[in-house]
């Protein structure tokens, strides 16, 4: 076996081991300290790309879903506010309307709540941030990219050229949309468009009802355009400069705690997390997926997102 297979497999065989194991790993983390009903403050975090429930090897990684982790956040009667540390570009539209919606529920129980966005905090990541009452950005966070998007590609051409052709037996005219084998008729087209129109609405009504911003104010900057943090604090999309720890000094304040808080993390640390930091799995599977592409791209074709 080549250096480079055996390179390949090692890193294959510790994301597999990484995910299996945790999946198992339940002790949530704790700063040090003494934690009391009167200076606690939890910590929900919100990473990678919302929705996504498995990693490149298809193996579950939902251990550390935000709803689960609201829920835990809302029961916890020790905690008096919380700060919701975002880092996603966005993801599934549903899931993000579902942890905005849980979020107004955690609020509802009179504690405070401040979102710290990291590297991002764009599209759905901003939606869930548009529940805080205060949001706190990072002068060069990415954020903003208000607005909803469907994709898909048509291998019609590539089919043609192969002389393959796909046979499509549907109960309705409408069961196949989207088909990669064929162009959408005008029909399917205004079908489309009229289901990312109704979502790009909700998401209008959620920013603007989060915010407490007019609507048409709303609309001039949600043509999927991203602001850094110090651009969306001009245009009010933000409320505050700064980074996590000066998110949690705010959220001590605003619950009128007198010295230093105690975090209480819900997330659950994965053991490579532990070892090399927060972002050691996801890099270590982008490691993965170009050495797989380098070793079997004849073989495999891989989509990673």
């Amino acid at each position: 076996m080549s250096k480079k297979a055996l390179i390949g497999l090692i890193v294959i065989g510790l994301i597999i081991v990484t995910s299996i194991v945790s999946m198992f790993v339940s002790m949530p983390q704790q700063d040090k300290g003494v934690a009391t009903a009167s200076n606690t403050i939890g910590v929900i975090m919100i990473e990678g790309v919302i929705g996504q429930t498995t990693n490149i090897l298809g193996i579950p990684q939902n251990i550390n879903d935000p709803v689960e982790q609201i829920r835990k956040a809302q029961e916890d009667n020790a905690v008096r506010a919380v700060v919701v540390k975002i880092n996603s570009p966005g993801g599934s539209a549903a899931k993000s309307i579902e942890i905005y919606k849980e979020l107004k529920k955690l609020k509802k129980t009179g504690k405070k709540i401040i979102v710290s966005m990291g590297d991002a905090a764009a599209s759905g990541g901003y939606m869930v941030a548009a529940a805080g009452d205060i949001i706190v950005a990072n002068p060069a966070t990415i954020t903003g990219s208000i607005g909803v998007i469907m994709q898909y590609t048509n291998y019609e051409g590539l089919y043609d050229k192969l002389g393959l052709k796909e046979i499509t037996i549907k109960s309705g005219p409408y069961k196949d949309i989207g088909s990669p084998t064929r162009d959408l008729t005008p029909e399917e087209k205004k079908i489309l468009q009229g289901v990312i129109e109704d979502t790009f609405q909700q998401f209008l009504e959620i920013v603007s009802e989060g915010r407490k911003m007019p609507i048409d104010k709303v609309k001039e900057l949600a043509d999927g355009r991203i602001f850094t943090g110090r651009q969306a604090l001009k245009v009010g999309l933000v409320d505050k400069l700064g980074d996590f720890y000066d998110a949690v000094d705010i959220a001590a304040k605003e619950a009128g705690m007198q010295g230093k808080p105690v975090l209480k993390y819900y997330a659950t640390p994965t053991p490579l997390s532990i070892l090399f930091g927060s972002g050691a799995k996801s890099n270590l599977e982008d490691i993965g997926v170009e050495i797989l592409r380098l070793l079997f791209i004849d073989k495999y074709s891989l989509n990673y997102k």
